[in-house]
């Protein structure tokens, strides 16, 4: 059994928040999750949102100003959890 989804983690919960809703006003599935500990200790909501909605959420990080900490691809395969960075700060490397 897979799993695949990004994450986004936030510089504070206001960001995480505002994003999420922005998200569920436009119909986009997206949900807010705990950070795990491989990415951050700083704010500890992250929102879990699916791959083919990327360019879309990374317009609506620019658009509206969200501060991130970063962006991660994360792949559960049979129980295991592997986590990739592919964007930190503004989304600059995106």
């Amino acid at each position: 059994m897979e799993e695949n989804y990004y994450l986004i983690a936030f510089k504070s919960t206001h960001h995480g928040i505002a994003l999420e809703k922005i998200l569920q006003e436009a119909g986009k599935s997206s949900r807010m999750i705990p950070t795990p500990r491989e990415i951050s200790n700083s704010c500890g909501l992250s929102l879990r949102f699916n791959r083919e909605d990327l360019a879309f959420v990374l317009e609506k990080i620019h658009t509206n100003n969200i501060s991130i900490y970063g962006i991660y691809s994360v792949n559960i395969t049979y129980g295991k959890k592997k986590i990739q960075s592919i964007a930190k700060g503004e989304t600059d490397n995106v």
